[in-house]
């Protein structure tokens, strides 16, 4: 297994490092520009992934990622193959491993959306190509390069900015959290006792710089702040719903947690939103809100990941 000391695998964010997720944002910046008006399945003018296929493996429904990956390839002149656990051997039982040593004989990159992260480890342990973690339940390393360069198109540098999470501690904090170690910025986290992120999450900020707050005060987490973030309150296949949304209640972003904030504070949801919920329609509809912006940067971030993977950023 000595090759995949050479492999770009993309499971979580230091996998690249603070100076490839630099160059992954100025990459898809510049992308982003290059294509105004364009059709959005146009390729772009120099095709940097002419005749590379990505397979894709779902094992958790998506949006937003199939999607953004599939228009992604295309718009680098690269091609996908869409693989789900039901209509694949791997709902029949295949492993990880022969799974991983079969689709590098037949792409030059897979992407993995699943549950345990252990599974996405043990695919890039067998393959001989570059693995790219499309979620897990432990990290959401792609949504956050989208949030990032979102947060960037809003003239927010992120040396000593202040982002705050409200809500669950989920996958999703857990690569801000990552995030926020590597490219010096910090993070208030306003959850409900007994729904805090991965302690080890937090020590990895701590230890990069990041100041990292936790408290169950949700206006003490939001003064002040450059950036606030939020998420579903259930993720797909929890259970005890009821008990959760009851102690998330008072989590909700709405417009008086959006007044404690700085004025030109962004308000940042990966979607799909349970409006109502964890955000109210004021906030999710009004003009603070790069929710849709957000959304159409998980494209161009894949973009750069890919290129960043398979070595050509």
């Amino acid at each position: 297994m000595d090759r995949n000391k050479e492999l770009r695998h993309f499971l979580d964010l230091s996998d690249a490092g603070a100076d490839a997720i630099a160059a992954m944002m100025n990459d898809a910046h510049d992308r982003k520009a290059a294509r105004a008006g364009w059709p959005k399945g146009k390729p772009d003018s120099d095709k940097p992934l002419d005749g590379f296929v990505l397979a894709m493996i779902f094992e958790k429904n998506s949006t937003r990622t199939r999607v953004s990956f599939d228009i992604a390839m295309r718009q680098l002149g690269g091609s996908v193959v869409i693989l789900e656990s039901g209509t694949s051997q791997l709902g029949r039982g295949e492993t990880i491993a022969d799974t991983a040593r079969v689709l590098s004989r037949m792409a030059d990159a897979i992407m993995i959306r699943t549950d345990d992260h252990a599974k996405i480890e043990e695919m890039a342990r067998h393959a001989s190509v570059p693995v790219i973690n499309g979620l897990t339940d432990r990290s959401h390393p792609c949504q956050i390069i989208a949030d990032l360069l979102t947060i960037l198109e809003n003239e927010k540098p992120l040396p000593g900015l202040e982002v705050a999470w409200f809500g669950d501690g989920n996958n999703v904090l857990h690569s801000i959290l990552e995030a926020a170690g590597l490219l010096k910025f910090n993070v208030r986290i306003a959850t409900p006792a007994g729904f805090e992120p991965a302690q080890e999450f937090v020590d990895m900020a701590r230890a990069g710089g990041a100041a990292v707050t936790l408290t169950q005060d949700a206006a003490a987490a939001a003064n002040g702040a450059d950036v606030i973030i939020t998420d579903t309150w259930v993720s797909m296949g929890q259970d005890n719903v009821e008990n959760k949304l009851g102690a998330m209640a008072p989590y909700q972003v709405n417009e008086a947690l959006m007044a404690q904030a700085k004025p030109d504070a962004r308000f940042l949801h990966c979607l799909p939103a349970h409006v109502g919920d964890e955000v109210n329609e004021a906030v999710f509809e009004g003009p603070q809100s790069s929710v849709f912006d957000e959304a159409e940067n998980r494209i161009h971030a894949q973009k750069s990941i890919l290129l960043w993977a398979l070595g050509k950023l």
